[in-house]
C-alpha cells in the first residue's frame, strides 16, 4: 500500500503559487540599511531609523552615512558597500541627483530590494524623468524597487516599520496601497477610530519598478490579506494590473478609486464610438472585468475598507432588509438603495407571519421593517432573529434612531452576535450623536460597520453586491457559439485590409466595410455599386424597391454630413434623381473627388425594429475597446451605450447588453416580441473576434444594426483604418490576452485516432466535468499527490480556476476528440503552463484520461507546453512528480526534462529554456 504524502497546494486552488516570492524582502526582511540615516530631528532620515528602532521586527538595522560614526546610538557606515552583513533592503532617503549611484552600489553588493523615499524625479519634469531611466537599466532584473517619491511601507504583522509616518499601522486583514503619501497618513489616522488593522500598508509612489500588478499578486498569496484598498493616480501597465487583479479578486475584494478622470481620449477620436468611449468609462469597464470595485469618494474608499475588513461574507444578490425604529429613515436608505441597482428584500410569507406574533398590530408589515419608535432591546433582537433568517435577503441593515424607549447601547450588545452568525453581511446605522456614540463603538469593536446615516450603508451594500455580480459574470460558464464549427474567412478579411493599405487607404468602402463583417458570419444587407445612374437603376431593378442609395467613397465616412444619403426610393425615376442629387451635393461641400459612384442597397424597414450600435476603438491605456448601445443618426444624444474590453464570450456580451436601458425593450415591451438575444450575444461574440484578429482596424462601427423579432442585419457599417506609416509592433494590444489560435492544430494518437489540440476555453467546463468521470484513482492520486473526490474536483468554484484562465499567466493545452458515434466532443487529455509570480519561470502539469493513456498524447502535449515556454521567452520550466510516477518521468525525460530526486517521494523535473 502507498503510504499517503501530505497534500500539496493544489494550482487549481493556489492560483497565485506562493512557493516563491521577489517580493517578500520588501516586507519580511532580516537586514535593512537605511541610506541618509541621520540625528537631525525633524528629518526624514531620523525618523524611518526611529520607525525601524522603535517597531521590532526581528532584523538587524545598518544607518548609512558617510559624515556619522554612529546615528541614534547604532554604529553608521559610509556606504552600503561597507556593511559587513547582506543586506535584504535598502531604504534611501537621500537627494534624487544621488539615487542612481546608490543604486549601483546597492546592486554592486547583491540588496534584493529597494524603497526610494526621496523625491525630485518624473514629477519634475525632463531631468527627473532621465534620472529614473538610470535606476531603470541599472536595476533591471537585479533588484526590486519601490517608489520614488513615496511614505514606505509597513507590515504590521512582523513589526516592520519601513516609513516617516508618525504612527505604526495595527495588524489586521487589509491591504492598503496608495499613490498618495498624504492619503496614507489620513487612512491610518482614521483606522485607529474604526478599529481597522492591516496586513500590509504601502506607498507606492511613481511606481518605477514594482507595479500594482506586482503588489496585487504578492497580497493574493499572503494568508493574511483578506481584501485590497487602492488609491490610485495612474494605472501603469494596464495589462499587469488586470490579470493580476481579475485572479485575485474571486478570493480577495479589490477596492479602487481612481483620480483625475477625464474625456479626452473622447474628443480625440472622430467617430460615433470614440465620442461615447471616454475614458473614465473605459476605466470602470476594465475594473469591471476584473471584478474590482470601484468608489468614487474618499468617504466610500474608507467604508469599503471598513465593510470588507470587518464582514468579508460577499451578498449573494442585491436583495437588502431594513429594520428600523422610525419610517423617516428607513424611507432614505431605500431611495439609497433603489436609486443605485439595489432592490429591496421581498419578505416571505414565513417571515411577515413570525414579525406579526412579536410586533405591535400597526408595524410597517413590509420591507422596510418599521418596529415603531418605542422599540424596545427585546423588540429588536427577536424581530432581528426572525429578519436574519429571511430566504429571500442577501443582507440586513438595522437603523436606530434616539428614542424615548430606546437604549442605543443595550440594542448594539444584542446585535453584535449577528456579525459572526447571521451568514449575510451585516450594516447598522446609529443615527445621532453623543447618544449612540457608546453603542456605536461596541458595534465596530464586533466587527459590525456603521454609519451615522441609513442611506450610506444602502450604497455600501449595493457595492458590495456588484462586486458579486461582477465577479459571477467573468467566471459564470458562457455558452459555446452555435457558429463553432464555421470559422471566420480570415483570409478574405486580411486581403480586403491589405488591398486598402496598399493604395494608401486608412477609410474602408461601405461595400468593403460590410463584407469585412460577412467574413465574420455577421448577417449584411446585400449591397451593389454603382458608377452611373444606369447602374444604379439596375441595381435597384434586381433588388426590388424600395431601395436606398448611399454615397460611394474611399475618403469619407459620415455620408449624412455631405448629403449622401436618400431613403426608400420606390422607382427608377426616383433612383435617378438620388444619383445625381448625392453627386451634386458632395461636389458642392467637399468636391468632385470626393465621389465614385453610389451602393444601392435594399430599403431594410424598420417594422418595429430597434436600431443599434456597435463599434470599437482605441484607448490609449486599454487598447481597442467595445461599445453597444442604441443606435441611429441621434446616437450621442441618447447616449445610451455599455463599453466592454475584448475579447468575449457569450456571458460577457450579455452582460454588456444589460447595462444599456435598451436592453428592457430588446426582451420584449408593450407587446412587441423580443429580439433573439442570443443571436445578438453570438454577433457581439463574433464582432469583438473581428477586432482582436483584425489588428490594423483602428475603429470600426456598425450603425445601425437593425434588431427586431425575427431580423439582425447591419444596414451601415465605416471602417478606419491605422495610419500606413505605423508598425506592425506599434499596433494597439488588447488589455486582455486573445484566446491564443496560433496553438491549435490537428494531431493523431499512435493508433491513428484524429485528435485537436488546442487552448482551453470557458466553455470547456462541461466537458471537463466529463473528462473528470473518465479518471481512475490511481491516475487522480499520481496527479494530485493526494486522493480527491470526483465532486470536489467537479465543483464549479474549481473549475472557474482550470476553464477561465489568463492566457497572460497560464496556459492549458487540451486533446479534443470528437466521438463520430454521438457526434460529441471529449477530452481525452491536459496539460497546464502556469508562470511563477515575479520571476521569469513556469511550472508544468499534466492529466491524461485512462483509456487514452501510452498513445502519445501526453508526450506531444508536453512537447508542445514546451515550445509555449519557448514563445514566451521564459527562462525555466520545472515540475514536482511523485517518484512512483514512472511513466510521467520518461515522458519528461523524452521532451527533454532533467530529473533529480527532492526528498524520498518526489521528483524534480527541470528544463533550461533560455
Amino acid at each position: 500500500m502507498v503510504k499517503p504524502l501530505k497534500p500539496t497546494t493544489d494550482p487549481a486552488y493556489d492560483i497565485l503559487r506562493s512557493e516563491r516570492q521577489p517580493l517578500h524582502s520588501f516586507f519580511a526582511p532580516d537586514t535593512v540599511a537605511v541610506i541618509g540615516a541621520t540625528d537631525k530631528e525633524g528629518s526624514v532620515g531620523r525618523t524611518l531609523l526611529w520607525n525601524l528602532m522603535s517597531n521590532p521586527f526581528g532584523g538587524t538595522i545598518f544607518p548609512v552615512n558617510p559624515k556619522r560614526h554612529n546615528v541614534l546610538g547604532i554604529p553608521a557606515y559610509p556606504s552600503i558597500k561597507e556593511i559587513p552583513d547582506h543586506v535584504d533592503l535598502a531604504i534611501i532617503a537621500i537627494p534624487a541627483p544621488l539615487v542612481p549611484g546608490v543604486i549601483q552600489e546597492c546592486v554592486d553588493v547583491g540588496v534584493k530590494s529597494a524603497i526610494i523615499i526621496s523625491a525630485g524625479f518624473k514629477e519634475i519634469g525632463p531631468k527627473g524623468v532621465e534620472l529614473e531611466q538610470q535606476i531603470l537599466e541599472t536595476a533591471r532584473g537585479k533588484m526590486r524597487i519601490i517608489g520614488p517619491n513615496c511614505l514606505g511601507l509597513m507590515s504590521p504583522r512582523t513589526g516592520l516599520n519601513a516609513t516617516f509616518a508618525s504612527t505604526m499601522a495595527r495588524p489586521g486583514n487589509l491591504a492598503f496601497i496608495s499613490q498618495s503619501g498624504a492619503l496614507c497618513t489620513a487612512v491610518l489616522d482614521w483606522s485607529f477610530w474604526e478599529n481597522v488593522g492591516f496586513s500590509a500598508f504601502i506607498s507606492i509612489g511613481s511606481m518605477i519598478d514594482v507595479s500594482w500588478g506586482d503588489l496585487i499578486y504578492y497580497l493574493g498569496d499572503d494568508p493574511h490579506t483578506h481584501s485590497i484598498v487602492i488609491y490610485m493616480e495612474s494605472i501603469g501597465d494596464a495589462r499587469s494590473f488586470l490579470s493580476a487583479a481579475r485572479e485575485v479578486a474571486l478570493t480577495k475584494p479589490i477596492i479602487v478609486i481612481k483620480t483625475g478622470r477625464t474625456e479626452a481620449a473622447a474628443k480625440a477620436s472622430a467617430s460615433h464610438t470614440g465620442s461615447l468611449a471616454g475614458s473614465d468609462d473605459v476605466l470602470d469597464a476594465a475594473f469591471r472585468r476584473c471584478g474590482v470595485v470601484r468608489v468614487n469618494t474618499i468617504s466610500e474608499l474608507f467604508d469599503m475598507a471598513e465593510v470588507w475588513a470587518k464582514q468579508p461574507r460577499r451578498p449573494k444578490g442585491p436583495r437588502l432588509t431594513i429594520i428600523t425604529n422610525a419610517g423617516g429613515p428607513g424611507v432614505l436608505a431605500t431611495d439609497a438603495l433603489i436609486s443605485a441597482g439595489g432592490e429591496l428584500a421581498e419578505l416571505s410569507e414565513g417571515t411577515i407571519t413570525a414579525l406579526n406574533e412579536i410586533l405591535p398590530r400597526h408595524w410597517s408589515h413590509g420591507n422596510p421593517i418599521d418596529i415603531l419608535g418605542d422599540a424596545d432591546p427585546d423588540r429588536y433582537t427577536k424581530a432581528l432573529d426572525i429578519a436574519v433568517d429571511d430566504p429571500n435577503s442577501d443582507g440586513l441593515l438595522v437603523i436606530l434612531t434616539p428614542q424615548a424607549m430606546t437604549d442605543p447601547t443595550q440594542i448594539a450588545e444584542q446585535l453584535k452576535p449577528y456579525a459572526q452568525k447571521a451568514g449575510k453581511p451585516v450594516f447598522a446605522s446609529w443615527m445621532g450623536g453623543s447618544e449612540t456614540k457608546t453603542g456605536e463603538t461596541l458595534l465596530n469593536r464586533a466587527s459590525i460597520p456603521t454609519y451615522p446615516y441609513p442611506d450610506d450603508a444602502a450604497r455600501l451594500f449595493n457595492l458590495m453586491w456588484q462586486y458579486s455580480y461582477n465577479l459571477s459574470g467573468i467566471y459564470e460558464t458562457p455558452i459555446l457559439p452555435s457558429s463553432e464549427e464555421t470559422a471566420p474567412d480570415r483570409a478574405c478579411a486580411q486581403q480586403m485590409i491589405e488591398t486598402a493599405r496598399k493604395a494608401g487607404r486608412t477609410i474602408l468602402t461601405e461595400l468593403e466595410s460590410k463584407q469585412l463583417l460577412a467574413a465574420y458570419n455577421i448577417p449584411i444587407v446585400h449591397t451593389g455599386v454603382a458608377k452611373t445612374e444606369e447602374e444604379a437603376v439596375n441595381w435597384a431593378n434586381s433588388l426590388g424597391y424600395p431601395v436606398v442609395l448611399k454615397l460611394f467613397s474611399e475618403t469619407i465616412t459620415h455620408k449624412t454630413d455631405v448629403g449622401g444619403v436618400q431613403l426608400n426610393l420606390t422607382d427608377a425615376e426616383a433612383v435617378r434623381w438620388a444619383f445625381r442629387g448625392i453627386q451634386s451635393s458632395v461636389t458642392e461641400k467637399v468636391g468632385a473627388q470626393h465621389f465614385l459612384g453610389v451602393t444601392v442597397q435594399e430599403m431594410v424597414r424598420l417594422d418595429g425594429a430597434y436600431e443599434l450600435i456597435i463599434g470599437s476603438s482605441v484607448d490609449p491605456q486599454f487598447g481597442p475597446i467595445l461599445v453597444f448601445g442604441s443606435g441611429g443618426q441621434l446616437v450621442e444624444v441618447f447616449k445610451d451605450s455599455a463599453i466592454a474590453l475584448p475579447p468575449l464570450n457569450t456571458t460577457l456580451a450579455r452582460r454588456m447588453m444589460e447595462q444599456t436601458k435598451i436592453y428592457k425593450a430588446l426582451k420584449g415591451v408593450r407587446g412587441r416580441q423580443p429580439v433573439d438575444l442570443t443571436a445578438l450575444e453570438q454577433i457581439l461574440v463574433q464582432f469583438s473576434q473581428l477586432v482582436i484578429e483584425q489588428r490594423w482596424i483602428k475603429e470600426i462601427d456598425i450603425n445601425p444594426l437593425l434588431a427586431s423579432s425575427d431580423k439582425l442585419i447591419a444596414v451601415d457599417a465605416r471602417v478606419v483604418l491605422h495610419e500606413p506609416d505605423m508598425q506592425e509592433d506599434q499596433l494597439p494590444k488588447t488589455a486582455i490576452r486573445s484566446y491564443p489560435n496560433q496553438y491549435t492544430s490537428p494531431w493523431k494518437l499512435t493508433d491513428e485516432t484524429p485528435v485537436k489540440i488546442r487552448p482551453i476555453r470557458p466553455e470547456d467546463e462541461p466537458l471537463i466535468v466529463k473528462f473528470h468521470t473518465t479518471l481512475s484513482d490511481e491516475s487522480v492520486y499520481l496527479r494530485y499527490f493526494n486522493a480527491i473526490k470526483l465532486s470536489r474536483r467537479i465543483a464549479h468554484e474549481r473549475l472557474t480556476r482550470i476553464c477561465f484562465i489568463d492566457y497572460d499567466r497560464e496556459m492549458a493545452l487540451l486533446g479534443d476528440y470528437k466521438n463520430p458515434e454521438t457526434g460529441k466532443h471529449e477530452i481525452l487529455g491536459v496539460a497546464r503552463l502556469s508562470k511563477l509570480h515575479g520571476i521569469n519561470e513556469a511550472e508544468f502539469a499534466m492529466l491524461i484520461s485512462d483509456p487514452y493513456q501510452r498513445r502519445g498524447l501526453g508526450t506531444e502535449l508536453l512537447r508542445r507546453i514546451v515550445q509555449i515556454g519557448r514563445d514566451e521567452k521564459l527562462s525555466r520550466i520545472t515540475a514536482e512528480i511523485l517518484a512512483e510516477n514512472i511513466p510521467m518521468q520518461k515522458v519528461a525525460e523524452k521532451v527533454g526534462f532533467r530529473l533529480s530526486r527532492a526528498g524520498n517521494e518526489l521528483v524534480k523535473a527541470e528544463i533550461n529554456l533560455s
